[in-house]
């Protein structure tokens, strides 16, 4: 698949200067912070979005979470996320 032709889809995402993404041990997940509150993450969007650091393209995001977790087939999951992200303000 190639990512760069899908166009709601940053060639080289990257979380908004504007937010931060940190793990809140209280609650024992990642949230992401921004200026009217946080979003507190799933599993799947904490580890999509802490790969959102403008130097992966959306290619090596999906190749390096299928090496992680010995899967295939997450490039779907990927493009959702970083679609709705920018659809939110979260990506640039």
């Amino acid at each position: 698949m190639n990512f760069n032709t899908i166009a709601s889809v940053p060639v080289l995402p990257q979380l908004s200067p504007r937010l931060r993404l940190q793990y809140e041990s209280a609650l024992a997940r990642w949230v992401l912070l921004h200026p009217d509150g946080r979003e507190q993450l799933n599993d799947s969007a904490a580890e999509i979005l802490r790969r959102c650091d403008g130097r992966r393209t959306v290619a090596d995001i999906v190749n390096e979470l299928e090496a992680l977790f010995d899967t295939q087939g997450v490039a779907p999951q990927v493009l959702e996320l970083i679609e709705e992200g920018r659809r939110r303000g979260w990506l640039d």
